[in-house]
């Protein structure tokens, strides 16, 4: 019972919101609310186990005196500290509907001062890694990778002033082959294109998986069986 259980409330709670998808009218359409605000209150437990799961793994980190146990002091202070601030609204209005982010509160602060610039380095960071993945992505080996290159390369001159000052001076018939415009064209069209098969395959993919959850196929998420 403790599997059918679960399997049981999958199948009614996954069967009732696609009806409701279809048939948005009562009692359908409350339900798809109600479920809505329940899966609301499931998720608030999911960021407590959340919240729990980081500190008992920076704390083990940090009892089993691990090299890189200084990040895990540092991550367990960054939470706890912005945790309270955020609960008990410090330097801001003390009721429930105060203006977290109101100029000069200390949620303001924090954000401003740690979140930001810890958001820019990770970007900043990431930017090396694209350039490596692109790199070795881009290598003009096949024709594919080739027209590939050429599209990027388009891409990221179009995005930039250099795009406009090496096309500005074709003439009216040839406006098509300003560099701004070929990048315009690629995002537009072939982009788009494979954008929505992407997102196609996604969906097939989504619909599968929800299929299997509602007939009790995928129970992966039930963990493992003893």
């Amino acid at each position: 019972m403790r599997r059918e259980i679960p399997l049981f409330i999958t199948f009614i709670i996954g069967t009732a919101l696609v009806v409701a998808l279809f048939i948005p009218h009562e009692p359908f359409r409350e339900l798809d609310h109600q479920f809505s605000v329940w899966f609301d209150i499931i998720a608030v437990f999911a960021f407590i186990l959340g919240g729990g799961n980081l500190l008992r793994v920076h704390v083990d980190r940090i009892t089993r005196k691990h090299p890189d146990r200084i990040y895990s002091m540092v991550t367990i202070v960054g939470f706890l500290g912005t945790l309270l601030i955020g609960l008990f609204k410090f330097g801001g209005d003390p009721g429930l509907t105060g203006n977290y982010i109101a100029q000069g509160t200390w949620f303001k602060v924090v954000y401003d001062a740690f979140f930001v610039p810890l958001g820019a380095t990770m970007f900043s960071l990431l930017a090396f890694f694209v350039a490596s993945a692109s790199y070795r992505a881009f290598r003009a080996k096949t024709r594919e990778a080739t027209i590939l290159l050429i599209a990027a390369f388009i891409i990221l001159v179009g995005r930039t002033p250099l795009g406009y000052y090496l096309t500005f001076w074709l003439p009216e018939p040839l406006q098509f082959l300003h560099i701004p415009n070929l990048s315009s064209w690629i995002m537009s069209v072939p982009n788009l294109a494979g954008q929505r098969a992407i997102m196609i395959g996604i969906a097939l993919g989504i619909i599968a998986t929800s299929l299997k959850l509602i007939l009790g196929i995928e129970r992966s998420y039930l963990g493992q069986e003893k």
